[in-house]
């Protein structure tokens, strides 16, 4: 069955820069078929093995491609080990799928793996953030200490209240909206 959001999920996806989404199913092709053209996917392979599905897998990282595959089923664990990203659906998925993955969704939605990316994303960017302020300010209160400018509550600041800067900065993401 699909997935209610699943349509949804993938349109958030490509907006959010995932430029290939397909299907990897040991479903029947017929049924693959279907499935694929209701979500409008380009690529959908069905009567797939674990195996074939691993093939799959590496053939797009030998490409190039860093590869995310989504699965809740015991016969995903393999696929999901040798991702580059695995996401388990862990609502209903396989207790094999849930411990193999590096992700665990934990409900039944797909549209959460778009909100991951997108918090994902934030939360580098807010990291870069904090490391340049703390480097810059710290260079910045070595160099006015070297002219002898700087005090030492100037040094105190530049290690302990820059800390403090970023982890409020980092709070940010406490109102982070999916």
């Amino acid at each position: 069955m699909i997935k209610p959001d699943s349509e949804g999920a993938i349109e958030m996806l490509i907006l959010l820069g995932i430029s290939h989404v397909e299907m990897l199913s040991g479903d029947k092709q017929a049924l693959v078929d279907k499935v694929a053209d209701e979500l409008q996917l380009e690529q959908a392979m069905g009567d797939l093995m674990p195996q074939d599905k691993a093939m799959r897998i590496e053939t797009l990282q030998k490409q190039g491609r860093k590869v995310a595959f989504v699965g809740d089923g015991i016969n995903d664990a393999p696929v999901l080990a040798i991702s580059d990203v695995g996401v388990a659906m862990g609502a209903r998925g396989a207790d094999m799928a849930i411990e193999t993955a590096d992700v665990v969704l934990q409900t039944d939605q797909p549209s959460r793996l778009a909100h991951a990316l997108r918090l994902a994303r934030a939360t580098r960017a807010i990291v870069w953030q904090n490391i340049a302020l703390a480097i810059g300010v710290k260079l910045l209160v070595m160099a006015l200490g070297l002219f002898g400018i700087a005090t030492l509550w100037q040094a105190v600041f530049a290690d302990s209240g820059v800390a403090l800067l970023a982890v409020v900065n980092a709070m940010r993401l406490m109102k982070f909206k999916p």
